[in-house]
């Protein structure tokens, strides 16, 4: 006689049924992982760590995001305009004037360490981690202990983007361009900002505090996360510390004055797209708040700004992708050109439409500038100091955003005005970015023995 099977033995109806419901509510959870890991974990980027540097920089920009919605709220949204445009001066004067002073620190530091890089990303993920804890007491006061835990944020932030900028090289799989790669990992660090922002707004609903929480959660996450890199991230086998420049000609010790001409412009260049992206960030906060977009509150015209800024930034990082970057310097060129003339056109016919549209074409010309300039680094720099050189040049990017974030606080609220400086801004970056293009060797010069750039 066959056995009589019973529900309590795992294989009744009730039992099947019950594990069909389970599934069907899990299915759209670990579908969406499964599909993101396939994604980040595609054309060998698995195997090389890559997708995992990938998904660690997602979470980053999610944890970031959290706590820029916390001090938004704090800082900005919460109190009349004037009293705003104090506290964030006072922001700016306690966090990033200090932070100015640091960054030239931070990658020579980091350099001195090759052999802790994935400890010091988990260091950086960790700080933030207690550091949004230690904010959330304040952040509904916005008392004066909320400004330097802010800065260690702020730090501990820019020291995670040297770090990051240093292992993407040891990370290209094979025939990998780092071109590429550095598009998959800034577009993933977008779409979870973008992703993780009305989650930050939703948390405010509840309370001031609980986006903070909802940033350390992230950020423990991302401590455990960095600790799953490959062990190679931490091996510095065969390379050397690079300069930013040096004074002498006869030196051994390559930098980038020394290597390349055009890479120095383009980084200059960049430097000036970086400046004109913490420029318009300040600037046009205040500007809105005081003059929004016709017919629109201040929140409203913030948000199209802003998600202007953010596509074009994603839309940048994708065709920068898709051209493969083979005339670095003449895209450089061409941005920065095409950036002045919607800056100069938004000075002379100032009005909403074109503050958008210079935030959208400044996200979108920055993006393919800071790929041009990658593809510049790979191809003009030894290896040898090749991963040193990225930690000095994002060093250097994060300082000209800091000071362009200056300059925007402290500009008087005339828009006419702001659109001028603007304009010189992108002008300088632009002369120098034609200058690298102009020193750069022809394919058929007898002397360019330039790797194609893939």
């Amino acid at each position: 006689m066959a056995p009589v099977r019973s529900s309590a033995d795992g294989s009744g109806p009730a039992r099947r049924a019950g594990r069909a419901v389970g599934r069907a509510l899990h299915m759209p959870f670990t579908g969406t992982a499964r599909g993101i890991r396939r994604a980040t974990h595609a054309h060998g980027a698995g195997e090389s760590g890559l997708g995992r540097l990938i998904e660690l920089h997602a979470i980053n920009g999610a944890g970031d995001v959290m706590i820029t919605v916390a001090l938004a709220s704090t800082v900005f949204f919460s109190v009349p305009t004037d009293e705003a445009r104090g506290r964030v001066a006072l922001y700016l004067a306690i966090t990033m004037a200090p932070f100015t002073l640091l960054a030239p620190v931070i990658g020579p530091l980091l350099d001195r360490l090759p052999h802790g890089r994935r400890a010091a990303m988990a260091g950086a993920m960790l700080t933030r981690a207690l550091l949004a804890v230690m904010m959330s007491g304040a952040v509904a006061t916005g008392g004066l202990e909320l400004y330097p835990a802010a800065l260690g944020v702020l730090v501990a932030s820019k020291a995670y983007g040297v770090v990051r900028s240093a292992v993407v090289p040891r990370l290209l799989p094979p025939n990998f361009s780092l071109v590429k790669a550095n598009s998959r990992v800034t577009l993933a660090g977008l779409l979870a900002t973008g992703a993780a922002a009305p989650v930050g707004a939703a948390l405010h609903t509840i309370g001031p505090p609980w986006p903070l929480y909802g940033a350390s959660a992230i950020f423990v996450w991302g401590t455990f996360a960095a600790f799953q890199l490959p062990h190679k991230v931490d091996d510095a086998k065969g390379e050397r510390r690079a300069r930013l420049s040096t004074h002498e000609a006869h030196s051994k010790r390559p930098g980038l004055r020394t290597v390349s001409r055009p890479v120095l412009c383009g980084l200059l260049a960049n430097a000036a797209m970086r400046a004109l992206s913490g420029f318009l960030i300040f600037f046009l906060a205040f500007l809105l708040r005081e003059h929004p977009l016709g017919g629109q509150s201040a929140a409203v015209s913030l948000g199209i700004v802003g998600v202007s800024a953010g596509v074009g930034n994603a839309g940048g990082t994708a065709v920068g992708a898709w051209l493969r970057a083979r005339a670095p310097e003449a895209i450089i060129a061409a941005v920065l050109s095409v950036t002045l003339g919607v800056a100069v056109l938004a000075a002379l016919l100032f009005s909403g439409l074109f503050m958008a549209v210079l935030a959208g074409t400044a996200g979108f010309c920055q993006a393919l500038a800071k790929l041009s300039l990658d593809a510049m680094i790979q191809r003009d720099v030894p290896e040898a100091v090749r991963t040193s050189a990225f930690a000095r040049s994002e060093t250097l990017l994060q300082m000209a955003w800091v000071i362009g974030g200056g300059i925007g606080i402290a500009l008087p609220l005339n828009g006419v005005l702001g659109m001028v400086v603007a304009a010189v801004m992108v002008a300088l970056g632009t002369v120098m970015a034609l200058r690298g293009l102009l020193a750069t060797p022809r394919p058929h010069h007898p002397g360019s023995t330039r790797p194609r750039v893939a």
